[in-house]
């Protein structure tokens, strides 16, 4: 393969649980001891660790072998600025794909599996072999690529939170959440624990728990008939969902805006009850959040630009 200098490549990848323990426990002996007390296997980590290791090496001799590179832990993609012409890699899992997705605008984004017997890899259709011919055609532009809708928060401070999977907003810890809540012209204030906006590529995840538990939950209390399955809706789908979880009625608290829908040009308003602890936070990532405590106002809607998931 010829080396291309016209476009870098940022290759994104996650540390290992052996990484994480290691961290934690400080040696490899100690985080080996504590997880095999506990009566655990730590072969599996030992062994998901080397697989995607090796899987990594062999992403970056291709990568020396391409041009212009650059390697990205994703716990550092909030404060990384991307190039307007890079190509972007993600190192699964699925969810290392979600958390870099949301950082771009237009970048053609190419997600490899690095262990295809242990991770399903929806967002990964590929492996490390297939990057030598992958990336000229995705710089050729002769590559096709799935348009992935996404969410977006802005606080009234002018902070800015998107989304490929889903919001959060919220109480971090698992005290009730509180505030104001107006859409399509209703408006109430709720205590509940926190509510969810859905892409459609959130509706295979965060979502579908929600609105199946609550099928569920109908089904068993009522004995009605009530829809066995679960809709879910296409990745490019031009429409948000809302849904909140566990709202609780009350003198102070409604329950009647639980649900809905955004669609182009709509919003979602939310102003924060919480003295402390209140959060939006994206794709299960609380530590790359916006503080919504006291008075904060977020506006919810569509984002204007879309995630390109090389397909």
């Amino acid at each position: 393969m010829a080396a291309n200098d016209d476009r870098k490549i940022v290759l994104v990848t996650r540390k290992t649980r052996l990484e994480d323990l290691i961290a934690k426990y400080q040696t490899q002996a100690q985080a080996k001891f504590y997880v095999e007390h506990l009566g655990a296997d730590f072969g599996d980590y030992q062994r998901e660790h080397d697989v995607y290791m090796a899987q990594r090496r062999h992403t970056v001799a291709t990568l020396e072998q391409w041009g212009r590179y650059q390697i990205i832990e994703r716990s550092f993609l909030p404060n990384f600025i991307f190039g307007p012409h890079d190509i972007v890699v993600a190192l699964g899992q699925d969810g290392v794909v979600a958390n870099t997705m949301k950082y771009l605008d237009g970048h053609p984004l190419i997600g490899v599996n690095p262990d295809a017997g242990r991770y399903d890899g929806v967002l990964l259709p590929f492996v490390s072999a297939d990057l030598a011919a992958l990336l000229g055609e995705v710089a050729a532009n002769k590559r096709p690529f799935k348009t992935v809708t996404m969410a977006r928060a802005i606080l009234t401070d002018g902070q800015v939170l998107h989304a490929v999977n889903d919001l959060f907003i919220g109480a971090r810890t698992h005290t009730s959440a509180f505030y104001e809540i107006e859409a399509d012209g209703r408006k109430e204030t709720q205590s509940s624990s926190g509510l969810i906006v859905s892409t459609g590529l959130g509706s295979t995840a965060w979502f579908k728990s929600i609105v199946t538990g609550s099928l569920a939950v109908a089904r068993g209390y009522y004995h009605d008939d009530m829809p066995e399955a679960y809709a879910t809706q296409p990745w490019d789908t031009h429409e948000l969902r809302f849904a909140v979880r566990e709202p609780f009625p009350s003198k102070a608290s409604q329950t009647q805006l639980v649900f809905g829908r955004l669609a182009e040009g709509d919003q979602l308003r939310l102003r924060s009850r919480m003295p402390e602890n209140g959060v939006i936070f994206s794709d299960g990532i609380e530590a790359d959040r916006l503080d919504f405590n006291s008075g904060t106002e977020a506006q919810i809607a569509l984002a204007d630009r879309q995630g390109r998931l090389v397909v």
